[in-house]
């Protein structure tokens, strides 16, 4: 079924509703007058503004209007009158709610003396074909007479003709005075005076120029109000020139000659009666009033009153929650409205409030109601022009050039929060952003029908909590909910539920600060019931572990100098120090040893410098990083202000992979392949399975080089893919920091463009080009071909002491010491002559776990003698020979 767009009167709850609200029916006292032009950039809201608060300063109770959708004019009348700033538009609430709608302003929230409607655009302007929603249709509308400002800067007594044809033009609507803006003097005023008093039409003022009395503007229209901390001494100084130069008095006479209204005063209970959700607001009610959230402050300005006195009349509690400067949502909330403003300009503020962020995405998650219109739906996405949003949406906002306007006449495709399907509204499209969506997931908020007849999707309906129902609704598109009563009640009814639930104990908020994903294999420190373990340092590394006369089995540098003919090729570039480094031959040099494109590649200083590109670069909703494996990247990631959840994969097999339990919405993966410390050495099929539109796949393989190079991810094809490699382990080069990401095209330029000026040094550039050489390729195949014999030598030394050893694709291994004890074993071998990486300062390892660099027969002989004695039992220290003193 398909319901009408306005529902003011297709609907009644009963017969007796309808009898006993109609036998109230009378009409209306309200003295009233609408401040018209011939066009734009006339004067009407500095006129408008400034004679609602010359009038309020004069005593008087002024009741504030603005026709059309328009959100900013209101937010001056609110400061001039100290009421609420209201909306008569006729295109998205009915022609036949605007006198009731008036009324119910004029008397709320205590009777007025006058009202005053600012007017929009040139008199008759409106919709173009019909010319609904202009200042004249709503001055017949409510039978307001029209006062005109005239800008008067380029003519004289031309404007007089111009008067006489707005007043001709149409004779329902009155012009009943005149206000002359931009006087140039006295004579000037004097001539056009004597033009419009001609015709019978009384001037009420001349406003001499006074360029210090204009608003700014902005990309789309006029600064809020709330934005500007001028603004209460702007809208002073305007009911100061206004009194000065209008007589008030005449203002109040023309307003006291409009009609009395015959209209019913708007009631918003009885709008939701009779709207097409009442059914389901009625069913959902219970005892405890649920608490709605609306978006406030310098960034959201824009909210229709009708919006706040709806849901209070749905039985529900509101608040404001400034997303600039509160850390979180109110404990007990159970519904968010995010509404219109300016987001694009404080996008620096809310990005950084990062404990909101979080607190919304737990609350959606739950289930929680919200409903988020156009700068709402900014603050919904990923990014705002590259700013961390909440990321409650699949989508990236970033500024256009092209602004999108006008009225929409929009249906709900499915069910939605404020829907059913088939559902039509009308509403009104303003903003200068737009959005990109990564991936399929989300389905459209509306349909809309444009101009030409096509049908064109928009928005975003989500049901994060899997409720069977969608609980988000975000769209560009402004509702006035007066028209649409029913998306009220339907938003209301959804918070009573979220309520409901609240109490039954049903909602489980997750954060996700420090979360673990167990991926289901059994976890790492083995069966049964274990204490929390501590944090793990991220930031201790093998070097850490290594001390003077201890043989190093910390560090994963795979030879003990670095080969002559790379020194040589290194040193070669001695001339050329003096100058700054030019890493395009290098980036050359990579890719055609990886047969890429030069625009997949970006050289690196290190692999750790690319840890942090990634973290500067992108800005994840949901950032996972499978451990154990090596800490950098999530060092780099928090340290970049993103919060990080651990999936972390166990020895049941072999720390091997299962991409089914990467959560679906994660939109950053990170995983080493082979994997430090555990060797895992995933299926590239596998990792394959995680990449997916929406998400950024990064695979650390720093050690790829030590295997047979089958499993890599690097190909001429690698959408939403980075690799990350490092030339250190296999060519003796830390000292030289020379690493470097190859990935999908857009990703790179990402990356290089968080990269500082000639962080690649020459000598490491010179290096990356030696390394892709002939030589290089020799010295990689001699290593990576000795290496398994090795790796199975010191795995079967380890294996016959009963300890656990984890099959290995790199040039280490990862051994469980719990057979000898459940104190680490580090101590004890750094007496015995030997340093080892302790395991317990990687997420999912605990102190029983070591990595072993894979080294020669004869070392890995010694180490398994010294781990036979520890295994024999308690050892005395003074004892052991060292490598010091054998």
């Amino acid at each position: 079924m398909v319901t009408p767009v306005h529902e003011t009167s297709t609907h009644r709850s009963s017969d007796h509703e309808t009898s006993a609200h109609e036998s109230v029916h009378e009409e209306v006292r309200i003295p009233r007058v609408l401040i018209a032009a011939p066009a734009s950039g006339g004067g009407k809201t500095t006129v408008a503004t400034g004679l609602m608060a010359a009038l309020r300063a004069a005593g008087r109770e002024v009741a504030p209007f603005k026709v059309g959708p328009d959100y900013i004019d209101p937010g001056y009348h609110g400061l001039a009158t100290g009421r609420p700033g209201r909306n008569l538009d006729s295109v998205m609430c009915g022609a036949d709610l605007m006198a009731p709608l008036l009324a119910h302003g004029f008397a709320t929230p205590e009777p007025a003396d006058v009202a005053v409607i600012e007017g929009v655009m040139g008199l008759f302007d409106g919709r173009l074909g019909d010319g609904a929603g202009s200042s004249a249709q709503i001055a017949k509308l409510t039978g307001t007479p029209v006062v005109l400002v005239v800008d008067t800067s380029h003519a004289s007594l031309t404007h007089a003709a111009v008067v006489a044809g707005l007043a001709g033009f149409d004779p329902d609507v009155r012009i009943a005075g005149v206000i002359l803006n931009q006087i140039g003097s006295a004579r000037h005023g004097a001539e056009i005076r004597r033009g419009v008093e001609g015709l019978g039409i009384p001037v009420l003022g001349e406003i001499p120029r006074d360029k210090e009395i204009a608003v700014p503007s902005r990309h789309l229209g006029l600064v809020p109000a709330a934005e500007r901390d001028a603004s209460t001494a702007q809208v002073q100084a305007l009911a100061g020139l206004i009194a000065e130069h209008v007589d008030l008095d005449a203002v109040m006479e023309v307003a006291a000659s409009a009609p009395d209204l015959d209209a019913i005063p708007w009631d918003p209970a009885q709008a939701l009666r009779a709207s097409a959700g009442w059914d389901a607001l009625a069913s959902a009610r219970g005892v405890a009033s649920p608490l709605i959230g609306i978006a406030s402050g310098r960034a959201f300005t824009f909210r229709y009153a009708e919006t706040t006195e709806l849901l209070e009349a749905a039985g529900c509690r509101v608040v404001d929650v400034d997303p600039l400067t509160d850390t979180a949502l109110p404990e007990d909330i159970c519904g968010l409205y995010l509404g219109g403003g300016f987001p694009e300009m404080h996008a620096d503020e809310l990005s950084a409030n990062r404990s909101l962020h979080e607190s919304i995405r737990a609350h959606v998650a739950g289930g929680m109601p919200v409903v988020a219109e156009c700068a709402g739906l900014l603050m919904l996405c990923r990014t705002l022009d590259g700013h961390p949003m909440t990321g409650v949406l699949p989508l990236d906002a970033a500024m256009r050039r092209r602004l999108t306007m006008g009225y929409r006449d929009a249906t709900a495709p499915a069910d939605t929060l404020l829907a059913g399907a088939g559902e039509r509204v009308i509403g009104h499209e303003f903003h200068r952003t737009g959005v990109t969506n990564l991936c399929d997931d989300p389905q459209p908020a509306w349909a809309f029908t444009t101009p030409d007849g096509s049908i064109r999707e928009e928005g975003a309906s989500m049901d994060p909590a899997g409720l069977g129902r969608p609980t988000v609704h975000a769209s560009y598109l402004h509702l006035h909910w007066a028209g649409a009563p029913a998306c009220a009640a339907k938003f209301a009814a959804e918070a009573w539920a979220y309520a409901a639930r609240s109490t039954a104990g049903a909602i489980p908020l997750r954060s996700s600060r420090l979360a673990t994903i167990p991926d289901g294999s059994g976890s790492a420190s083995g069966p049964g019931p274990q204490a929390p373990a501590p944090e793990p340092d991220l930031h201790h590394h093998g070097d850490h572990d290594v001390a003077p006369g201890l043989v190093d089995l910390a560090v994963n540098v795979r030879v003990d100098h670095t080969p002559d003919w790379l020194v040589d090729a290194i040193t070669a570039s001695a001339p050329s120090w003096q100058a700054y480094p030019d890493p395009a031959p290098a980036r050359a040099a990579l890719a055609r040893h990886h047969d890429v494109d030069p625009a997949m590649l970006l050289p690196t200083n290190g692999g750790a410098e690319a840890f942090v590109l990634v973290a500067r670069a992108f800005h994840p909703r949901h950032a996972v990083v499978v451990h154990p494996q090596f800490t950098e990247p999530e060092a780099a990631l928090r340290t970049a202000g993103h919060d990080v959840d651990r999936l972390i994969l166990g020895p049941g097999n072999g720390f091997a992979l299962n991409p089914a339990s990467v959560p679906r919405d994660a939109d950053l993966v990170v995983i080493g392949n082979p994997t430090n410390p555990t060797g895992a050495l995933h299926p590239a099929a596998a990792l394959r399975e995680l990449a997916r539109p929406g998400r950024i796949l990064v695979v650390d393989e720093a050690f790829m080089d030590a295997t047979d190079g089958v499993q890599t991810l690097i190909g001429p094809r690698m959408e939403g893919v980075l690799v990350l490699r490092s030339l250190t382990k296999t060519y003796g080069l830390a000292g030289i920091r020379a690493g470097y990401a190859v990935g999908d095209r857009r990703l790179i330029a990402r990356l290089a463009a968080q990269q500082q000026a000639w962080s690649v040094s020459t000598p490491a550039i010179a290096a990356m080009i030696a390394c892709c050489g002939e030589e290089a390729e020799r010295h990689r195949s001699r290593l990576a071909a000795g290496l398994p014999a090795m790796r199975d030598d010191l795995t079967a030394r380890l294996r016959t002491l009963g300890l656990r050893v984890i099959e290995s694709g790199a040039p280490f291994v990862l051994v469980d010491t719990s057979s000898i004890g459940q104190e680490s074993v580090r101590e004890s071998l750094a007496c015995m002559g030997f340093a080892v990486r302790r395991g317990e300062t990687f997420p999912g390892l605990g102190p029983t776990w070591i990595r072993l660099a894979v080294r020669d027969s004869d070392t890995h002989a010694r180490l398994a003698d010294a781990l036979a004695v520890l295994n024999s039992g308690p050892i005395n220290s003074g004892s052991i020979n060292t490598k010091e003193n054998r």
